[in-house]
């Protein structure tokens, strides 16, 4: 089939890379000539694994070209796919006027029958909206479908979401469009869910908002843990074996970021709040997760109440592994604590350097690796669970270290493990581990 997917972000790049490898025509549209003339070259916008190999495939190959002429994808296309972002506005809801922008354009160049998907997520009667747009802007009465086809992929392994989705939502009235879509999606051996477009709409949210509420629960969780004596590691696998449960999205941290949950929580609880109904559940979410964010500078000064002039080493800078993603990332919200108390910083990511560059300048030292980050610091904060993160040499980390405090944002490291090698180490939801009150309680022990 013939496919044009409008944006090349996260959601856009890697449709059309998916759609391509599957042996459909594809043309992405963006508007960012750099970024289209860095696709051209083979130069990835984004961080995201198996990504550039499938691009540079079927850009070779030529099933899928670059250009920044909405009216050439438009023309030559059958389905058209919006794939912009829909960021948060001040008041937390969507802005959609890219998505309006993009309507706009398609009712200018459409010249035949198209199916427009909004694959953005967008709050429920964007799609309504749309097709008044199209509707209303047309130069001549062609007809077209608008369908609401959310997508499910995770930053991180958004390839192999997208090739191997849990399922596939169509929200249309029309059968003709859920006809060809349904042919379009069934490569990919996933179920089909038929909706009206509200509900496609809302299935979005919806799933978002209960993970996010499954990931801020967990975390509550784990600050009672800290208070009582509990583990919440154990705590996640004895309600996790439950499967009405399940064990996904149970890990405690220190929070979630990135483009999606963050931006869709406050959505939909803006779209709650137009209707007249405050969604009490998922506003709680949002100021918990935020809550969250500041737990582990507040740990770090039960050690050194007084930051200032001290240098503190910040392990990963992307809101997850295996992304440059810093949006709403919980290091953002870390440094610039530690910036605001008078400490130094000195942060090292694998990817998200220069990304991070881009929002803190020269504010922090930014270094070659873990332990040139670690090396002369009061303390190592460790915020995004990179794999290298999680086998560190801790002989080396503690040698490298002025004090060996180590605070721990996603329970990388045993416990035990930690208080035998002589750390003062702090996790989430587990028993902190501080060897000075340890030394003294030992020392009164003996004296007595």
């Amino acid at each position: 089939m013939k496919l044009t997917v409008v944006g090349t972000g996260y959601v856009g790049l890697v449709s059309g890379a998916c759609f391509a490898e599957l042996g459909n025509d594809v043309i992405c549209v963006d508007i960012d000539q750099e970024k289209i003339a860095g696709l051209k070259d083979g130069v990835m916008p984004i961080y995201e694994p198996g990504l550039k190999e499938i691009v540079d495939r079927n850009y070779e190959h030529g099933n899928l070209k670059f250009t920044t002429s909405l009216e050439a994808g438009v023309k030559e296309s059958d389905i058209i796919f919006i794939a912009v972002g829909t960021p948060s506005q001040e008041d937390g809801g969507a802005d959609l006027s890219a998505v309006k922008a993009v309507a706009q354009d398609i009712a200018q160049y459409i010249n035949g029958y198209k199916i427009v998907i909004d694959k953005s997520t967008v709050p429920v009667g964007t799609g309504d909206w749309v097709e008044e747009l199209i509707e209303q802007q047309q130069e001549a009465d062609y007809d077209f479908d608008v369908v609401s086809c959310p997508e499910f992929l995770r930053e991180g392994s958004a390839v192999a979401d997208t090739m191997h989705p849990d399922r596939v939502i169509i929200g249309t009235e029309s059968k003709k469009a859920a006809d060809i879509l349904d042919e379009l999606h069934q490569p990919f051996e996933a179920p089909i869910l038929h909706t009206d477009r509200y509900s496609a709409e809302m299935i979005k949210y919806a799933a978002n908002a209960f993970l996010a509420t499954k990931i801020s629960f967990i975390n509550e969780i784990a600050n009672i843990c800290e208070r009582t004596g509990g583990d919440v590691a154990e705590v996640a696998k004895g309600i996790g074996t439950d499967h009405r449960i399940s064990d996904k999205f149970l890990r405690a941290g220190v929070g979630f970021g990135g483009a999606c949950f963050p931006k869709d929580t406050k959505a939909i609880t803006k779209t709650a709040q137009e209707r007249g109904y405050d969604f009490k559940v998922v506003n709680s979410v949002v100021e918990a997760n935020k809550l969250q964010k500041q737990t582990l500078v507040k740990k770090l000064k039960r050690e050194v109440p007084n930051l200032a002039g001290q240098t503190i080493s910040v392990l990963g800078l992307a809101f997850k592994p295996n992304t440059d993603d810093m949006r709403e990332a919980p290091s953002r919200t870390i440094i610039k604590q530690l910036l605001e108390a008078g400490a130094q910083v000195k942060a090292y990511d694998p990817i998200a350097m220069e990304e991070a560059q881009g929002i803190f300048a020269d504010d922090i030292q930014y270094c070659k690796n873990a332990y040139d980050a670690i090396e002369d610091t009061a303390a190592v904060i460790l915020v995004t669970e990179w794999d290298e993160f999680q086998d560190l040499d801790l002989d080396r980390v503690a040698e490298l270290l002025t004090n060996p405090i180590f605070i721990d944002g996603r329970n990388c490291y045993d416990v035990e493990e930690m208080k035998k090698r002589g750390f003062t180490y702090y996790s989430v939801g587990r028993p902190a581990v501080n060897n000075r009150e340890l030394a003294a309680t030992q020392e009164v022990a003996t004296t007595e």
